[in-house]
């Protein structure tokens, strides 16, 4: 199959378009503690969407995976879960920080470290670096860190001109020195996804040989690299649900009796009181529901990942560069969509404008340095 960069490029807008977006049916969950609903989505996005897509689109799956070795199992699986810290955190980064300046910081630590750590531990970054197609693919990269920068200086200004009251009627935990913290680390641990996909390559191409269209054979070893994740997840959680007592809201359809507000507790174990709503019932049916609709949101990124990433000939390790640009171009949207940057100045609303476009950007010179790659045949 030919590569085709700029059609990989819009595969990857369209996965930067979910993962942008997956955050936002959770904010439709009502009276359930954060450990509740990220758990269950976790369940659709990790285990069940994986598993189905694979199960439709790759002959003899079960084969594929039980070809490999337990070193490329193994360490498939052992960076996922290393992801499975990130993930855990980065919801918690957009509860204190809101969706752009949260995803932004977030993205910008995982691009730099998911785009070219795999290829410095492999041995081919001076090679990569050294070609036209490789230093086309450097300048975009640089110009979405600018990007980024731009991204985080828009959400500072915005953050100096809002007042405390103003920052929770948009953000209602924000709290600016906690969230710059757990953003650093979520960032930096998301990119393990990156290393995993790295080291699944040879799933992939198991895949193939047994069938596998080439557009579809990333699929299987997402279901390694996101069981990892899983397994980090489903343990913390699971520590929360008993430690707070929140597992039973899984099938409770009122509040509990005599509460006046429902307590919250987050990743980090911290507590706050949601006082909008005083006890009622809960909407189980709508709460699952989200949930899962969020879950299944999240999978579509990769999935759409791994197909843009076939299309990206000899340099598809700069597919994480454009799916770091392309979720903070959507989740910066979804952040104005939700009127996170209502009260701010026509400066922030400008740097926010100046860094969406300098990351459309960064994404087409990206595209067009892989497609130099494609003309060229460097291999």
């Amino acid at each position: 199959m030919a590569a085709n960069p700029f059609l990989g490029v819009v595969f990857h807008w369209l996965g930067g378009l979910a993962a942008g977006s997956f955050y936002v049916p959770y904010l439709g969950v009502r009276k359930w503690s954060w450990e509740v609903y990220w758990i269950l989505g976790g369940i659709f996005s990790w285990v069940i969407a994986p598993w189905v897509a694979a199960s439709i689109m790759i002959p003899h799956l079960c084969q594929v995976l039980g070809s490999q070795s337990l070193s490329v199992l193994g360490w498939t699986f052992f960076w996922g879960a290393m992801w499975g810290f990130g993930g855990l955190t980065y919801g918690l980064t957009m509860r204190y920080l809101g969706m752009s300046l949260g995803t932004a910081i977030v993205l910008g630590l995982t691009a730099v470290f998911g785009t070219y750590m795999p290829p410095l531990f492999n041995g081919t970054i001076g090679a990569t670096l050294f070609s036209v197609p490789g230093r086309v693919i450097l300048i975009g990269m640089v110009t979405t860190l600018i990007g980024i920068m731009i991204t985080a200086s828009a959400g500072l200004s915005k953050e100096r001109e809002m007042d405390e009251e103003q920052k929770k009627k948009t953000i209602k935990e924000f709290n600016l020195k906690k969230g710059i913290l757990v953003a650093i680390f979520s960032g930096v641990m998301s990119s393990c996804f990156a290393y995993g996909l790295a080291s699944g390559s040879p799933i992939s191409a198991a895949a193939v040989q047994y069938g596998a269209a080439p557009i579809w054979s990333g699929l299987p070893k997402l279901i390694v690299v996101m069981s990892g994740g899983f397994l980090t997840n489903f343990v913390w959680c699971s520590y929360l649900l008993f430690k707070n007592r929140t597992v039973r809201q899984y099938a409770s359809r009122t509040e509990v009796a005599g509460a006046t507000a429902l307590q919250v507790t987050g990743v980090d174990g911290s507590k706050a009181v949601q006082v909008d709503d005083p006890p009622s019932r809960v909407p189980l049916l709508s709460n699952y529901l989200f949930s899962a609709l969020a879950g299944v949101t999240w999978y579509f990124q990769f999935f759409f990942y791994t197909m843009g990433a076939t299309q990206m000939g000899s340099y598809k390790f700069s597919s994480w560069t454009i799916h770091m640009a392309s979720i903070i171009i959507f989740g910066s949207l979804w952040g104005v969509f939700l009127k996170e940057w209502r009260n701010t100045s026509i400066l922030s609303k400008f740097l926010l404008g100046l860094a969406i476009t300098t990351l459309v950007i960064s994404t087409i010179i990206v595209g067009y340095g892989n497609l130099l790659g494609t003309q060229i045949g460097v291999r």
